[in-house]
């Protein structure tokens, strides 16, 4: 019963035009929203309820966004990218009390937070988003920190992208942050939003799109119940209220993609994390490997 209430397969979620939604009205959910959507030529969407704070995130295709902050009405063009393998995009952050639409051709992620608190708007473009490369060996993935509290000036939204080439984890060793213990772990809701695709230089020839994926895993800890074990494809959406999360792992022949929304009920907002203990001792094998030759993905990426 646990998979079924914290794991959704795509458009299970569909509500209002959008393809997936998670807010406050999910049951269990608190601290964080997401809303993803495919949009045709010229088709437009309500960016909804304005309690929240929002990281607008093109995932394919390039978006307009016209949004009214405190009585003043601007619009935002997002240039995107192909896909969500072909390097970082640009992604627009909006404070609480904003409303406006998004219009364009592709597809496109909301994050959002519940606040009160205001932060300016701020239009990241993509080459300030800093690019990790984290790991080695078969753990390494990259990683787009756009909506970190190292790059962006958010009330509570943490938000970043992960890419995992074929065959590597992530998420890895499993990890957790559902106590508050200051200064080394924070409570953090997480959604974790996935997109899988032949693997780059494979070409369409090396497997059907809709086909791929990858695998992700969730189990309890002290602070709750849970269990997800799931084959994960284009669209799925896990929610992690609690318990050691991870691996995410690349099936070989597929990249695995997923985008990362936390908020949580801490004072400081910070990305504090405690690994399972019984796998920690993984990181000290990176000391002696190279991080994998295929990173980093970049705008060359075609999909």
């Amino acid at each position: 019963m646990s998979q079924e209430r914290w794991f959704h397969r795509r458009g299970t979620l569909a509500r209002e035009g959008w393809e997936s939604v998670v807010d406050t009205a999910t049951p269990g959910w608190e601290h964080t929203g997401l809303k993803v959507a495919e949009l045709a030529d010229g088709a437009e969407l309500s960016l909804g309820e304005t309690g929240v704070e929002r990281v607008v995130v093109p995932l394919a295709g390039s978006f307009a966004v016209t949004a009214t902050v405190d009585g003043t009405t601007t619009t935002t063009r997002l240039a995107g990218r192909p896909s969500v393998f072909a390097g970082p995009t640009d992604v627009l952050y909006l404070p609480t009390g904003a409303t406006g639409v998004v219009t364009g051709q592709g597809r496109v992620a909301v994050a959002t937070s519940p606040t009160g608190d205001v932060r300016p708007v701020r239009h990241v473009a993509a080459e300030e988003t800093p690019v990790e490369l984290r790991g080695a060996g078969a753990c390494s993935r990259q990683v787009h920190n756009f909506g970190t509290p190292q790059a962006l000036d958010a009330a509570r939204l943490i938000v970043c992208e992960v890419i995992t080439p074929a065959g590597n984890w992530s998420s890895y060793p499993e990890h957790k942050h559902d106590e508050h213990v200051p200064g080394h772990e924070t409570r953090l809701e997480e959604i974790y939003y996935f997109e899988a695709a032949p693997e780059a230089g494979s070409g369409a020839a090396g497997g059907d799109p809709d086909g791929a994926f990858g695998l992700f895993s969730t189990y309890s800890s002290p602070a709750g119940e849970i269990d997800i074990n799931a084959i994960v494809r284009t669209g799925d959406v896990a929610l992690v209220p609690y318990g050691y999360h991870g691996p995410a792992v690349a099936a070989p022949g597929y990249d695995l993609y997923y985008l990362n929304v936390m908020a949580g009920p801490d004072p400081e907002r910070a990305w504090l994390i405690s690994d399972d203990p019984a796998h920690t001792w993984v990181r000290t094998t990176w000391e002696t490997q190279q991080v994998d030759a295929r990173l980093p993905y970049g705008k060359e990426r075609q999909q």
